[in-house]
């Protein structure tokens, strides 16, 4: 296995994709449980939830944890409570297609992990105001890239709204139908 290291630069946000394991989808049928998993992480550790948005079977966030090193455990945590109340899905809560875990290894079973998240996620420290508006465009476009919407402000589990709100974005900003206008010119 590579050593892995994290940067923990104090003060910084970080940009997290967290992805469900073989992208079941999960997370929007059980929203209310993330939600409450969010919640219970919040009584526990001190950090903002800048930007996020929240598809089937992943999520991207925005966080500044008040502890730089404490965002594992956050994200840990997060895992964590949503896996321990996902059993009342598994007996019938959910449609039967959507949670369908494969064998779970000895590696997993050892650990005690339930197959509902890929046990890594990716993470990016923000480095400066060009990376973090790219990282902000990037998660509020992410439902129209994946086409469940044509455009970012039809999402509703997105914190674009709020940015509209700050002024940040224009409400009919980065619709699919733009993009592929774009796509079509032809300047050459």
């Amino acid at each position: 296995m590579s050593n892995y290291r994290r940067l923990y630069l104090q003060g910084t946000y970080i940009f997290l994709t967290i992805v469900t394991h073989n992208r079941m989808p999960l997370l929007i049928n059980n929203i209310e449980l993330l939600r409450n998993a969010f919640k219970h992480t919040k009584t526990k550790f001190d950090f903002e939830i800048f930007a996020s948005v929240i598809l089937p079977d992943h999520m991207h966030l925005m966080l500044k944890p008040d502890k730089i090193k404490e965002y594992p455990k956050i994200i840990g945590m997060i895992k964590h409570n949503f896996s321990r109340h996902i059993d009342t899905c598994r007996v019938g809560n959910c449609p039967p297609q959507e949670l369908n875990p494969p064998a779970l290894s000895q590696s997993k079973l050892k650990k005690r992990e339930k197959g509902i998240w890929q046990r890594r996620y990716y993470e990016h420290t923000i480095l400066n105001e060009d990376d973090f508006a790219k990282h902000l465009d990037y998660i509020h476009f992410n439902p129209v890239k994946h086409e469940l919407v044509n455009n970012v402000q039809d999402w509703e589990y997105s914190s674009f709204h709020k940015f509209v709100k700050m002024n940040y974005y224009e409400q009919n900003w980065g619709s699919l139908d733009d993009v592929k206008a774009i796509k079509e010119m032809n300047l050459e």
